[in-house]
């Protein structure tokens, strides 16, 4: 089963929507917070403020689209009962986190504030590119059947990330591509088991 046709069976129920729409708000959620952590205490720039203020407001944004096809108080929190794959979706970002760190330490010998920018950077990447990949393909499966819920506004918001972390990796180094292929190759892998536990929870 590809992603369009997962999509298209997840929206085809409207409960079963809502707890995608919370899974998706709690990995939009995850990954802003992820950013805070990796902050250092005083050079924070200003596109790392703003990449994560913007990962907040998409989490918010798609927990308040609940509403358009359930009750939103019935999705309290990201607690299993409220999720789609809740183990998948839990621990994509943190195990993408912990494999770049692995990698980093190893290739490039990094440790400290270093390793968790560096993290941050590749992390992020990945996450942008799939991010490319994934909500256009959800939009379409939501036009199809007219749906209310419209992820749009996100599209074009991670959009404008991408382009930002491919300058920051530029300025942070020469080998950014190969570096950031590397996470992109760690991150299919993970993106491939969540879509197989969201399939699986379709049978």
């Amino acid at each position: 089963m590809n992603l369009q046709e997962i999509f298209q069976n997840i929206i085809a129920d409207d409960s079963l929507h809502a707890r995608f729409l919370n899974t998706l708000s709690l990995m939009e959620n995850t990954g802003a917070r992820k950013i805070s952590a990796s902050e250092d205490k005083t050079k924070v720039s200003y596109l790392i403020l703003k990449h994560a203020s913007e990962e907040a407001r998409h989490a918010f944004y798609l927990k308040k689209q609940i509403q358009k096809v359930d009750k939103i108080e019935n999705f309290p929190t990201y607690e299993n009962a409220y999720l789609v794959a809740p183990f998948a979706s839990y621990t994509y970002l943190h195990s993408l986190d912990i494999h770049v760190c692995r990698y980093l330490k190893q290739t490039l010998k990094l440790a400290g504030n270093d390793l968790k920018y560096a993290a941050y950077l590749l992390v992020t990447y990945a996450i942008e590119v799939r991010a490319d990949e994934l909500y256009p393909i959800y939009q379409d499966a939501l036009d199809e059947v007219g749906s209310k819920v419209n992820v749009k506004s996100i599209i074009v918001e991670e959009e404008g990330h991408l382009a930002e972390m491919i300058y920051q990796l530029k300025n942070f180094s020469e080998d950014w591509q190969n570096h950031a292929e590397k996470a992109c190759e760690i991150e299919k892998n993970l993106f491939d088991n969540w879509t197989v536990a969201l399939a699986e929870e379709l049978v």
